[in-house]
């Protein structure tokens, strides 16, 4: 891994601003990922984004290493109406790849993202979320 940031790797603020506005254009068309009800209803309301595209591009500017800008939710409060699967969460995770290699952002870095955006898996997914809250509740005696 390189002692720059991928922040920088990316090409900064706006490069990412422009990744996430074609990615967003995607997920707002992506079938798989509009099979969820909810995220259906957000992504039909045309209201919704530019508002969601700024918090996506304020996220991953944070994710990468770059400036402390993100004013939205933690993962799992952002998520939780949501009831997102696995595959719901994989239909995501493949559009945010496939518009990486799109753009032509290298292997290393697109691979770099990716095991962020898996690291969030278990904040995201309905069924994790369960089972983390779960592990944290003490057993009954």
């Amino acid at each position: 891994m390189s002692s720059t940031s991928l922040y920088e790797r990316l090409g900064g603020t706006y490069a990412i601003a422009g990744a996430v506005d074609v990615l967003v254009d995607r997920l707002f068309e992506n079938a798989g990922v509009n099979a969820n009800e909810a995220v259906h209803a957000h992504h039909g309301d045309p209201a919704n984004g530019p508002g969601y595209k700024f918090l996506v591009t304020a996220w991953s500017i944070e994710a990468t290493g770059g400036p402390k800008c993100y004013p939205g939710l933690d993962m799992i409060a952002a998520h939780t109406t949501l009831h997102i699967t696995n595959e719901h969460f994989d239909a995501v995770r493949f559009e945010i790849e496939a518009t990486l290699r799109f753009l032509g952002v290298p292997a290393a870095e697109t691979a770099e993202f990716m095991e962020i955006i898996e690291h969030y898996r278990p904040e995201v997914v309905e069924q994790q979320k369960v089972e983390q809250v779960g592990a944290l509740e003490p057993a009954a005696a």
